[in-house]
């Protein structure tokens, strides 16, 4: 990100050539800010230019067409084309967003209206429209319309003859987790971009609180002129929490004022005209109270569309504030310390591990285990927890945390399985961490799932947690499903500690255990997603999906052990779901549980299943594409056109291009025998070569010579990417003798 960061900036100088009508220049940013932002862009780019809203951006290889487009202010033209583009934010208009909270997850839709300010009528640019996702989130389809033209999202299934390969992938997918972009082509300057998303993510919770945190905190440059534009502010909120409990607000970051209340339904509602769009993330919190364990079994028919004839169901559970005692635990850090991991994975890893170590209390006991070619473990059997065991574990995590050799992941669980076999009095688990893929996961799946179903229930518990894009992330899922654990997965580099901390912390806090739920008796067919019902956690809702044949009870007695070994009963409630949309709500889910499924098993129903569900839902899998729609409006047609896109057929002038990034793929074992450290995503410094292509870009006679007064004196002027080059240019170049004149030009230039 820090190139996308680096574009930004380059945008921001750019658009200091702009003076908007009535002669007043561009918003300026609050005070002390512009120094801080100069201080900080001489170590790297600034990451508060990274997307913190939806934010639209001007992409700009010329930029001779930067102007207003009314009133031009006939500057000097600027010679050059930028490569890599600059992207100038451009200035919003109005904003919409509706948050719609069901059992754990939250489905957003943001509207909003750019117009393109920076680029004069009598030309056009590509415009950039980035969409920051909270926790987990998942592209659900986009619309966007410029004038006559208009573009839309559809997930289709995967066929060679289906989707175009344009090449172009920057038309649209992911930038990074979380992080959703499109590219619209030659908008003309002055036109008004009307642009909706939708998406998924999961709610927070913590502590028996529920919260959703959506990216809201708009820069100041996306502000237009108050007199130019009244900027009128929208929020929507609504909360279902499924079943007849009452819901307490706990917080809100915007003034939202409560509209309505229908049962366990409640609206709330904020609209304003405001001097400044927002400032912060928009958040919300909220609580059901229960003093003890509670939830209820949600059910709903099959429709036509369905994917499957049966009947969906959920049973969803909330831990309550009774303050359950939690099991004692004996747990196996096994963590991959292969050749892959070397620098930064390994130490957020090990500094993960360190922090739940110390989470432990007296009474509990562990061990921890390192494998790459070799196994290594920091004892010989399980060690009971104390301040002495702790420290000594923590200085051998700092000898023996060594990033080389390959991936065994078969041995160290064997090793994790047979530490665990004489624990009688804790509640065995096993904690794996990897960032690659191996030959024998089918093998390790099923020989695990074997020793799980021979040791009953005093078999261990086995969370997975996968580190970047080279492991096969379903394999983890479906390793975690059979070993009633906890999965969870580390996208980028930054977040592996604390995504590592939560995911301990909720499959260590477990409160109840071996749920049993006897409407599996009384219907004709019961399939759970999962492969096995997983114990409930003190830290996160309980929630098991499946399908079913026959009729559900009005009640349901969920069973299971507390920590004292006592069993407890739990009775559900029945609710036959009229206005919940609970397929939507559990699609996600549904579909990475079902394909880690169909991988296991390579069973081909299970992938049509999926690919039904997929299309169904507008949710995006490894048997279906995303593509972007291009359709050029016209109101003769316009009936015709709605007809075919309902068929999944593609207009006379529509284009197809898929977009990249959605899929987490089934593990690249290539380059874990490699031990490649790509699988992050994380952006390098530029090289050499980038530098000169940028060279090249900013003045076409600089490939013919390397001497920067040369490249001066041949356009005449100096541009801020100019400048920018240079700079990068003299450090890159101080070996061939010109450091003199390059100092001279950087120290000496000024801005046009």
């Amino acid at each position: 990100m820090d190139e996308f960061a680096r574009a930004v900036e380059d945008g921001l100088k750019l658009s200091k050539r702009l003076v908007l009508p009535g002669g007043v220049p561009p918003p300026r940013p609050p005070a002390g800010m512009e120094r801080t932002v100069s201080a900080a862009s001489a170590a790297g780019p600034d990451p508060r230019l990274l997307p913190t809203a939806p934010t639209a951006y001007a992409v700009i290889t010329d930029p001779g067409a930067v102007d207003t487009p009314d009133v031009p202010s006939y500057q000097p033209y600027v010679y050059g084309r930028l490569d890599p583009p600059a992207l100038i934010p451009l200035q919003m208009k109005e904003v919409d967003l509706a948050v719609d909270c069901t059992l754990d997850t939250a489905h957003v839709t943001l509207r909003a209206r750019w117009w393109l300010h920076c680029i004069t009528r009598s030309r056009e640019c590509d415009v950039r429209i980035v969409v920051p996702m909270g926790e987990q989130g998942s592209i659900l389809g986009a619309e966007v319309t410029i004038g006559r033209r208009s573009y839309n999202t559809q997930v289709i299934e995967v066929e060679d003859n289906t989707v175009e390969n344009h090449g172009q992938i920057q038309s649209g997918g992911l930038l990074k987790p979380q992080l959703f972009f499109l590219t619209m082509p030659q908008v003309e300057g002055g036109a008004d971009i009307y642009a909706t998303f939708r998406w998924s993510q999961k709610l927070l919770f913590d502590n028996g609180r529920f919260s959703v945190d959506i990216p809201f905190r708009f820069p100041y440059f996306v502000n237009p002129l108050p007199k130019v534009f009244m900027k009128r502010e929208k929020i929507q909120l609504t909360v279902n929490s499924g079943f007849s409990k009452e819901v307490l607000l706990q917080g809100t970051s915007h003034p939202l004022k409560e509209k309505g209340r229908q049962g366990d339904k409640l609206s709330f509602l904020h609209e304003a005209v405001v001097e400044n769009w927002s400032s912060k993330d928009f958040n919300f919190s909220y609580s059901v109270y229960s003093a003890d364990l509670s939830g209820g079994v949600l059910v709903q028919p099959a429709t036509l569309r369905d994917y499957d004839d049966r009947d969906s169901f959920c049973i969803f559970l909330l831990p309550g504030s009774g303050n359950r005692k939690v099991f004692r635990k004996a747990v196996v850090f096994i963590v991959d310390t292969s050749g892959s991991m070397q620098g930064k994975p390994l130490e957020n890893v090990k500094d993960a591990v360190s922090s739940a170590l110390s989470e432990l209390v007296q009474g509990d006991y562990f061990n921890i285990i390192t494998f790459n070619d070799e196994l290594h473990s920091f004892s010989s059997c399980l060690e009971q927890v104390n301040e002495k065991a702790i420290a000594s574990a923590t200085d051998w995590m700092n000898s023996n945390f060594v990033a080389e050799g390959g991936t065994d992941i078969m041995h160290s669980l064997s090793e994790a399985m047979a530490l665990l076999s004489s624990v009688h009095d804790a509640l065995p688990q096993i904690y794996l961490m990897t960032d690659g893929s191996v030959d024998d996961e089918h093998n390790i799946c099923q020989t695990m799932k074997t020793e799980i179903i021979n040791r009953g229930s005093k078999s261990p518990r086995i969370s997975t947690f996968g580190l970047g894009s080279h492991c096969n992330h379903y394999f983890l899922r479906m390793l975690a499903s059979i070993g009633k654990g906890h999965y969870d997965a580390a996208l980028e580099t930054a977040s592996i500690e604390s995504r590592i901390l939560k995911w301990f912390g909720r499959a260590s806090s477990t409160i109840v255990a071996n749920i049993s739920i006897d409407a599996i008796t009384c219907l004709d067919d019961f399939e759970v997603d999962s492969e096995y019902i997983p114990d409930i956690s003190a830290k996160s809702p309980f929630c098991v999906s499946g399908k079913y044949h026959g009729k559900f009870p009005d009640t349901v007695i969920a069973k299971g052990y507390l920590a004292d070994m006592k069993e407890i009963s739990i009775e559900l409630k029945v609710q036959h779901l009229k206005e919940i949309p609970l397929d939507k709500v559990l699609a996600t889910q549904q579909i990475s549980l079902l394909t880690s499924k169909a991988w296991l098993s390579a069973d081909k129903q299970l992938e049509r299943k999926v690919i039904k569900l997929s299309i169904q839902n507008s949710v995006p899998s490894e048997y279906t594409e995303m593509v972007l729609l291009q359709t050029n409006l016209d109101k003769a047609d316009a009936k015709q056109k709605v007809k075919q896109k309902l068929k999944g057929q593609k207009g006379p002038d529509e284009a197809r291009i898929p977009l990249h990034g959605l899929k987490l793929g089934f593990g690249d074992r290539d380059a874990t025998r490699r031990n490649l450290t790509t699988g992050f995503g994380d952006e390098r410094p530029p090289e050499k070569s980038v530098i000169m292509r940028k060279a090249s870009g900013c003045c076409s006679q600089l490939a013919d010579c390397f001497c920067c007064m040369c490249c001066i004196k041949a356009c005449n002027r100096m541009n801020d990417q100019c400048a920018i080059v240079l700079a990068q240019i003299c450090a890159a170049l101080s070996c061939l003798g010109c450091y003199e004149c390059c100092s001279e030009v950087c120290c000496g230039g000024s801005e046009s």
